[in-house]
């Protein structure tokens, strides 16, 4: 975690040794902050992303156990971030500027699609009668993504139900379930989540079109792109 210079920025990603340790995941660490330095002023935040991942349903799950996600692939992600905001302004840089950029290119479209995919799930099976069944989604989607839980659902229901249940979804809820699946395929990622950063990539956008024609060839892309342009404007 060396002090890194881009232009004249001079940026770091650190644990607060000057705050008490907090519980992540049942391990006693300090908080992760980042500390900027831009014409002669320093700053500094406490990390979202490391709040991000405190949240329970973000605990690696294994045999039974809950381990912390690995705080080194955090700092990686918090210093792409860090670097792409500082990339976007190499004539204009503030400090002020970089927090208003660095809190929204950093929002999670998973996590902030989850609750809205909550409401799709009670209503579906309430409107097949089982009511109870999206009341338990409710209690426990703090605790595990709802898209395992779906993934699960694929074993447990009819196929024609699942089916069904996948494919209202397009017409119901946002579209978090194939960005979901999207971010998954081919391999799994250390950290399940799908920053604004990745977004804005144009090759993710073509990536994801691609994806969504191998996969769901019956339904409109340009409807599902222009959701999440929508919920960015939000």
């Amino acid at each position: 975690m060396d002090e890194k210079r881009t232009y004249q920025v001079t940026y770091k990603v650190y644990h607060n040794e000057r705050l008490k340790k907090v519980s992540f995941h049942g391990k006693l660490v300090f908080p992760l902050y980042l500390r900027l330095t831009f014409d002669r002023r320093t700053t500094e935040y406490r990390s979202n992303l490391f709040d991000l991942f405190m949240k329970p349903k973000y605990g690696i799950r294994v045999s039974g156990e809950i381990f912390p996600p690995h705080i080194d692939k955090i700092i990686e992600r918090e210093e792409k971030l860090i670097e792409f905001v500082i990339d976007r302004h190499p004539n204009d840089f503030s400090l002020e500027l970089f927090k208003k950029e660095y809190d929204y290119y950093g929002r999670d479209l998973l996590d902030e699609m989850e609750e809205g995919f909550l409401n799709y799930l009670r209503l579906f099976f309430d409107d097949e009668g089982m009511p109870y069944l999206g009341d338990v989604f409710a209690i426990s989607y703090q605790e595990v993504t709802l898209y395992d839980v779906v993934l699960d659902l694929k074993r447990a229901l009819k196929p024609d139900l699942y089916q069904r249940l996948i494919e209202h979804s397009f017409l119901f809820a946002p579209p978090y379930y194939p960005l979901h699946q999207f971010l998954e395929a081919p391999l799994k990622p250390n950290l399940k989540i799908f920053t604004i950063m990745n977004w804005e990539d144009s090759s993710t956008r073509h990536r994801f079109q691609d994806f969504m024609k191998r996969f769901y060839p019956h339904q409109d892309v340009s409807s599902i792109l222009g959701q999440v342009e929508k919920w960015l404007k939000g």
